[in-house]
């Protein structure tokens, strides 16, 4: 009897713990499932995040995920805000975006950027060069090596009551330079704004020095090549892209093909400043076409940018929501609007050249390479 109880005892034990072993082993395995999908899923969010932050593959940054022919805004909650924003200008490889942020009537500008990370832009941030002086259209060289800007700050110390061009550069730790007020040839004593560079170096910009073709106050078109490190005299751009209508903007392409310009008070326009372009054939520029409803507006439409890809429009528009809402019917519903993105303040917006009927590449040009050593010396 007693051998009995002592045989049965040895088999629970071994049967006990047999399960035991089972159920441990059955956990352990569960585990190594558990780790094993956790691996797999971090080699994906990887692969993922890399393939989303590296936009000069597949440019995430600004394409647009569905092809649509009407104007979309930009960046909107981070870069295109209830804030006046306006330039948006993108480098090349598509990871960062610098554009101008002021408070409403510009008393204040500043030149503001945002990168492109974990698949989103990030908050913004003042440009180490700006936020002191008023800063403003911030327009990047092909290669994405230089910058120009308008500026009213300090020229030998003294406080412009004009704005003049300067240019910042990449050193070698792709970080910015000081800005460098560019040379007479294109400075005055007048006001000298948007400017742009072409892949040679050479820079177009307005000005509303005398000579205007609408007469005192008015602005035109003007360009100047680099010559040994330093910029001819400024020649009047004439071939009827410089008319007796207010010419602000203006964006060379970088192969010099044609030209976007914002443009107050042409006959055709649709209300307040409209974009144009003109395209360079034969050596001679066509007249100035408007870009029509898709881009321009009853409200002022302007600061155009192409993408570094050649496929977007990028421009600035400061139409509201009385665009689509013509009737407000309660005081909250009034300071919800007044308070929106769609408040009349600048936005961002983009859309594809191609829904403008402009075929890329543009007159076939392509984006060609920096002329080497062409570097801008102090005057």
């Amino acid at each position: 009897m007693d051998w009995e109880i002592y045989i049965k005892f040895h088999q629970d034990v071994w049967r006990n713990s047999k399960n035991s072993f089972r159920h441990r082993l059955k956990i352990n395995f569960m585990s190594f499932r558990i780790i094993y999908i956790l691996f797999l899923m971090s080699i994906i969010y990887t692969a993922s995040g890399q393939s989303n932050d590296n936009p000069s593959k597949n440019n995430f940054s600004y394409k647009q995920k569905v092809k649509t022919d009407s104007a979309t805004i930009f960046g909107e909650g981070v870069i295109t805000t209830p804030d006046d924003e306006f330039g948006g200008t993108i480098t090349p490889d598509g990871k960062t975006c610098y554009f101008s942020k002021s408070a409403i009537q510009f008393y204040i500008d500043v030149i503001c950027f945002s990168e492109y990370k974990n698949g989103k832009w990030q908050t913004p941030k003042v440009a180490p060069f700006s936020g002191v002086y008023r800063d403003f259209d911030p327009v990047l060289s092909p290669d994405g090596n230089k910058m120009v800007f308008t500026s009213n700050r300090p020229v030998n110390g003294v406080l412009k009551s004009d704005y003049d061009i300067w240019m910042v550069e990449k050193n070698k730790n792709e970080n910015w330079t000081e800005p460098v007020r560019l040379d007479t040839t294109i400075n005055g004593e007048y006001d000298e704004h948007f400017a742009s560079i072409a892949s040679n170096g050479t820079i177009y910009f307005s000005s509303n020095r005398p000579g205007a073709l609408g007469g005192p106050g008015d602005a035109d078109f003007y360009y100047s090549k680099l010559v040994n490190g330093h910029y001819a005299e400024a020649i009047h751009l004439l071939d009827s892209v410089s008319t007796t209508a207010y010419e602000l903007d203006c964006v060379i392409a970088p192969d010099e093909s044609f030209l976007l310009m914002g443009v107050y008070g042409q006959k055709d326009g649709l209300g307040n400043y409209d974009i144009y372009i003109s395209k360079k054939i034969d050596g001679k520029w066509t007249p100035s076409k408007n870009l029509g409803a898709k881009v321009n507006s009853s409200f002022r439409d302007y600061s155009p940018r192409i993408s570094p890809d050649d496929k977007y429009l990028f421009f600035t528009s400061e139409r509201d929501f009385s665009e689509s809402d013509k009737t407000i019917t309660t005081y909250q519903e009034l300071e919800s609007k007044l308070h929106g993105i769609m408040n009349g303040s600048g936005n961002i917006y983009q859309i594809e050249l191609s829904a403008l009927g402009i075929s890329q590449p543009i007159n076939k040009s392509i984006r060609p390479a920096p002329v080497a050593g062409q570097t801008v010396k102090r005057h």
